[in-house]
């Protein structure tokens, strides 16, 4: 890729040449969250195999019957049920900061990065991770904290002026501001994780503070770029839900699942799509220059002709 490319086509190419990521992370996903549903699902047959509602559910999905099939007591407990598909999602959550780095590497590496170099990328950057995540998580949500019980705080604060559109117009701007400070987070979170893994740098503390600096330096160009990732994943839930609403049938089950399934594989490109945009920022202004000093040449020796004294001629001996 060019050095001084787009950060948002720089990405996009990223995502292009590496796109058995995506179709992992999917197939991982899909597995998980089978498995975590696995506790319902066996939990919902058990109740709707002997109840009339089932009638009712078969012709598309109704919200009432489902809130009243969970307050009956031949359901039993839900707790068991949503206990397990949490795990499944912590699960998720693990295996994503175990896989991550090599992604990371792969969308760095100029050709196709090997299984081996995958794996040995995930493993050795793991706890790092790790650390990072919970400084991410403790960063984001005390900033998340802050900015909505100011939010609730101006809204309430709005709701009593005679502006009746007032509040619903400041809970916009607001929510709004929310998202671009979040985003602008989770950027300074992703320039640091690149450098952990691209750097293979230990002290996770340094990879925080440079990916600060870098965020706050170029703050508009980064963002822009993740907002437009953003759009994109919005146009793909639009379009999934649409077509879920117009074009699936209700009592198609196989076509739900084709839809929903097509839309929640297309929303893992904005995702990855992102993380192309910070490799290719950390590579084109991060990475450090390699200071080649220049060696003074050797000096030339003239090659030395040798001379060849040859024997003198014998003298004549006196008679």
């Amino acid at each position: 890729m060019a050095e001084h490319q787009g950060l948002i086509s720089s990405g996009w190419g990223r995502v292009v040449h590496n796109k058995r990521y995506i179709v992992w992370f999917y197939i991982l996903n899909l597995a998980l969250a089978w498995f975590g549903a696995a506790a319902f699902s066996n939990q919902a047959h058990d109740y709707l195999d002997h109840s009339l509602q089932a009638e009712r559910l078969a012709n598309g999905f109704d919200v009432g019957v489902l809130i009243e099939m969970f307050m009956r007591p031949e359901f039993g407990p839900v707790h068991p049920a949503t206990a397990s598909g949490l795990h499944f999602a912590l699960a998720f959550f693990f295996l994503t900061a175990l896989f991550l780095p090599g992604v990371l590497q792969g969308y760095a590496s100029t050709y196709r990065l090997p299984r081996a170099d995958f794996f040995r990328a995930c493993g050795r950057n793991l706890w790092r991770f790790i650390r990072l995540l919970i400084i991410a998580g403790i960063v984001m949500g005390a900033v998340a904290v802050a900015l909505f019980s100011a939010q609730g705080a101006l809204v309430k604060a709005a709701e009593e002026s005679t502006n009746e559109v007032l509040p619903f117009e400041l809970r916009m701007l607001c929510l709004l501001v929310i998202f671009l400070v979040m985003t602008a987070l989770r950027i300074w979170f992703d320039l640091a994780q690149a450098d952990v893994v691209l750097s293979d740098q230990n002290a996770v503390r340094k990879s925080i503070g440079l990916g600060l600096r870098h965020a706050w330096r170029n703050l508009g160009r980064l963002l822009g770029s993740y907002v437009v990732a953003t759009i994109v994943a919005l146009i793909i839930l639009s379009l999934g839900l649409w077509s879920w609403l117009r074009l699936v049938p209700p009592a198609s089950v196989l076509g739900a699942f084709v839809v929903t399934q097509l839309t929640l594989l297309l929303l893992l490109i904005p995702r990855f799509w992102q993380r192309g945009v910070a490799v290719s920022y950390y590579l084109q202004n991060m990475v450090a220059p390699i200071s080649v000093h220049p060696v003074a040449p050797a000096p030339v020796v003239e090659p030395v002709t040798p001379v060849v004294i040859s024997n003198p001629p014998a003298q004549p001996q006196p008679s």
